[in-house]
């Protein structure tokens, strides 16, 4: 299954969730999109609950299934930990999450493409694989020939707070996961509980 491309707002008013962490998609139209959206919307099922849920995250990190269930079963063979706590920790330490989290972009999907264009560095090398896996303390930077990218500078400019697990210095253009996130500092619109009854269903 390929990764959706499509428009991002009509995903989040489908879901009932801002994926650009704006809000802005909710705010002049928070309901479903099409014809029927203000309509009576029929109860879901324990599975439709468990599948929007899923859809929910995946469509907010931005992956195809395949990744996403790879990811999921990665997360189910780390011994310690509750299973969802560890697929969104393991979300989290995705390079492309990483350089959103830091403020280098203003959006998941505009990080997933400045690495793949090659702007990001790792420890001073450059890393073109969104799926990268982050460790504490590594330092993710951007290659000196693309300091001056105006969406760069734009995003950085547009932060309003960053992750108490990330650190960043905005005159070297560079940050780092100090430390894995906490359960409690993950998403509180997800479910994670949900996504792991779904795939263990």
């Amino acid at each position: 299954m390929s990764r959706y491309t499509g428009p991002s707002w009509r995903i989040s008013r489908r879901l009932g969730i801002s994926l650009s962490g704006t809000g802005k998609e909710l705010q002049r139209r928070p309901y479903a999109p099409g014809v029927h959206g203000q309509g009576r919307r029929q109860k879901l099922s324990e599975y439709g609950v468990q599948l929007r849920e899923k859809q929910k995250m995946r469509y907010m990190y931005g992956l195809t299934e395949r990744q996403f269930y790879s990811l999921f079963l990665k997360a189910g063979k780390i011994r310690e930990g509750k299973h969802g706590d560890n697929f969104e920790i393991l979300l989290e330490q995705r390079l492309d999450n990483v350089v959103y989290r830091l403020g280098l972009a203003t959006t998941r999907r505009q990080s997933r493409q400045l690495v793949n264009h090659g702007h990001i560095t790792v420890d001073g090398k450059r890393v073109d694989i969104p799926s990268y896996e982050v460790k504490p303390g590594q330092v993710i930077g951007v290659r000196q020939k693309s300091k001056d990218m105006a969406i760069i500078q734009e995003a950085v400019k547009d932060v309003v707070s960053r992750p108490a697990y990330v650190s960043f210095d905005a005159d070297k253009l560079e940050g780092s996961l100090t430390r894995l996130p906490q359960p409690d500092e993950l998403n509180a619109n997800i479910d994670t509980s949900l996504i792991v009854e779904y795939y263990n269903r």
